[in-house]
């Protein structure tokens, strides 16, 4: 029997929102009195929402309320680390987060995915899952570094044992030139560096269909990518612009020298990239 979805109170602005299968995600609120629009953070791989309390704090200053959860496998939402019971999961979750958020918000709110998360953003409005007014990529995973053979070997074990638990080998010192992120993110008791077969084929899948699909994107979109990604392959990003570009719909800034989280980059890098974000949401009237 499936659960109705909805609120179980928690501490301070934390919550809990029950997906149709029972899960419980953990959700986590910036509120903002008289806010001009809303914002929903979609995190990545192996982290989590709490994370993102700088680029919260960033938009409620430009006037946004936000919201964020964590994924499934994820932070403080349950079940096995980097696992899924469906292969859409991260897809039907986000759009019930989406669409709870959308029906208490004063205004509809805009998507950030990063990462992984940017996948999946980007995923769910491509297949039509939800509507939001804007959307926004940073470092999305539209490609792997992984080579061939070891997406080839996700897919099979995908297929055998799909929740078995393996590490998904990011480098930690690829996040940020800031040192103080990296140590961070390395102390970091929340963040977990399992993924399982499944949820690997899943991203290695999802991303190429992404950029075959790009001549469809119907959204305004800001697409931010770090040129000196060696978490996902920037390639992916300029393979996606390229697709999208015939839409109208696409604003691509590329960051040469910048790693993975741009958001949480060395300076002057962060401020550069959040310079392209508030000129983006000043053209976009958003």
């Amino acid at each position: 029997m499936q659960a109705k979805p909805g609120f179980a109170a928690g501490e301070s602005d934390d919550m809990r929102l029950t997906m149709a299968d029972g899960l419980a995600l953990y959700v986590r609120d910036w509120p903002l009195a008289d806010a001009r629009g809303a914002v929903l953070l979609v995190h990545g791989l192996g982290e989590h929402s709490g994370r993102y309390q700088a680029l919260a704090d960033w938009f409620r200053r430009h006037g946004y309320a936000v919201r964020g959860y964590d994924h499934r496998g994820h932070g403080r939402s349950p079940g096995a680390r980097g696992a899924l019971t469906h292969d859409d999961d991260l897809l039907s979750d986000l759009a019930t987060v989406y669409r709870h958020y959308a029906d208490a918000a004063a205004h509809a709110p805009l998507l950030l995915g990063h990462s992984m998360g940017g996948l999946v953003a980007l995923r769910t409005v491509l297949d039509g899952r939800l509507s939001t007014p804007a959307l926004v990529l940073s470092s999305p995973a539209l490609r792997a570094h992984s080579p061939r053979w070891l997406q080839r070997l996700a897919h099979g074990l995908a297929r055998v044992v799909p929740n078995l638990p393996l590490h998904n080998g990011l480098p930690a010192s690829a996040t940020s030139h800031d040192p103080a992120v990296v140590g961070a993110y390395q102390m970091d008791a929340l963040r977990t560096a399992r993924i399982t077969p499944r949820l690997a084929d899943f991203i290695f899948r999802a991303g190429p269909a992404c950029i075959a699909d790009a001549g469809h994107l119907d959204v305004p979109t800001l697409l931010l990518a770090a040129g000196s990604d060696k978490l996902v392959d920037p390639s992916g990003s300029r393979a996606f612009a390229a697709g999208a570009r015939a839409t109208g719909r696409l604003t691509a800034r590329f960051f040469d020298t910048l790693y993975h989280e741009l958001f949480n980059e060395a300076e002057p890098g962060r401020s550069q990239v959040l310079k392209q974000l508030d000129d983006w949401l000043s053209q976009t009237r958003l």
